[in-house]
């Protein structure tokens, strides 16, 4: 990543070259894992000192960029797969000196090229593609609570997709509202993060040029409280509730979708390790973080795993039981997480273990997968120059 001032303005630019090795015929290899020397960012950005009185800020930005805005759970650029989502279009950000801010975007997600597993698996590259087939806009706004220290935020986003010559889709027209409390962690003290979002509007219920098109009626829930004790290691122990809503026999299409969230900071990490995400679940747990030193942090979690809805195919895992009697115990997921400086931000190494227990769902189902349960291991190492 390189960056270069210029008065109030700045010019960015960053490249992924995103590969993969060994993949044998079969092997689950995708776009979401090759990215060969893509400029995932290259954007100019104007600031603007005191906009609306003394320390207020703005700033506008145009080109292609990757976005985390608010909780992360709908716009995202992911931070564990092996590639990223980049957007291109604008975006602006508003901070006032009483604590409001707001960010607003209007971007095409890009579509992450070559898409074929031969070229995939050959690492062969080709620039991502951005279009007016599939369109993003929205944004958040925050302010400080008046009592209790924390914040409350809300969000829309709209999504437009259409078909292209070459890419089917199903037609997503989405609006996407949120709500959110929430209260950052700090030592002695409890926080919270709690999260409503309502979705409407309609899809297609298939890639057909005249597939019938569905109503939306979907939601998501997260609800986390937590308490950071003021020791040496920071230690943080947190409950938490995630909830999507999964599709039923009803008229409405109830499958929420997240767009393009985040997964590992609440679920498991993401890219090969698919099966647990946004969408039809239910997932009580707790976890547990320390950070006893400037170079180390680490973090264990549990949570079961059930369905939202029982006919409905189970999370990302495309495991489904029309009937519903499979039940709605989809499993038990296991997910931990060591991280260290090697050399202070410069070089960083990382380890992640998850292990997937198959609950009576993953088990009976009718087209539930053979063989016992899922364990992912991976080792990482950034360096950042």
């Amino acid at each position: 990543m390189g960056e270069c001032r210029h008065g109030h303005l700045r010019f960015v630019g960053e490249v992924y070259d995103s590969r993969a090795y060994g993949g044998k015929p079969g092997t689950a290899l995708t776009s979401n894992d090759v990215n060969v020397l893509e400029p995932v960012q290259a954007y100019v950005a104007l600031d603007i000192p005191d906009p609306f009185g003394a320390k207020s800020k703005a700033a506008i930005t145009a080109g292609r960029m990757m976005l985390n805005i608010g909780s992360r759970r709908l716009v995202a650029a992911d931070d564990y797969r092996n590639t990223t989502t980049s957007y291109t279009g604008l975006r602006a950000d508003v901070a006032l000196s009483q604590g409001f801010t707001a960010t607003a975007i209007v971007v095409a997600p890009q579509f992450r090229l070559p898409g074929d597993a031969a070229s995939v698996h050959d690492n062969r590259q080709a620039l991502d593609l951005e279009t007016d087939d599939l369109l993003l806009f929205g944004g958040v706004a925050s302010a400080p609570l008046s009592i209790g220290g924390g914040r409350i935020e809300g969000s829309y986003f709209g999504l437009r997709e259409r078909d292209a010559p070459d890419r089917p889709t199903r037609d997503r027209r989405l609006e996407t509202f949120g709500l959110r409390l929430y209260r950052d962690p700090a030592p002695a003290r409890f926080d919270y993060d709690v999260e409503v979002i309502g979705q409407t509007g309609h899809v297609s219920d298939s890639l057909a040029v005249n597939a019938q098109r569905l109503d939306v009626a979907a939601g998501f829930v997260h609800a986390e409280a937590g308490h950071q004790w003021a020791d040496p290691w920071k230690t943080r122990l947190s409950a938490e509730f995630d909830w999507a809503s999964g599709d039923d026999a009803g008229p409405k299409y109830r499958r929420f979708d997240t767009l393009f969230g985040m997964r590992r900071a609440e679920f498991a990490p993401s890219g090969i390790l698919a099966a647990i995400g946004r969408a039809n679940i239910a997932m009580p747990g707790v976890r547990v973080e320390i950070a006893p030193g400037e170079r180390l942090d680490a973090f264990a979690s549990i949570h079961r795993l059930y369905l939202a809805s029982a006919t409905d195919s189970f999370t990302n895992t495309g495991v489904r039981d029309a009937s519903g009697n499979a039940g709605r115990h989809g499993g038990d997921l296991f997910d931990c997480r060591v991280r260290y400086w090697l050399v202070p931000n410069a070089l960083r190494l990382e380890v992640d273990y998850t292990f997937i227990a198959k609950g009576r769902f993953l088990r009976d189902a009718p087209n539930a997968p053979a063989g016992g349960d899922t364990q992912y291991l991976s080792l990482n190492a950034t360096w950042t120059f």
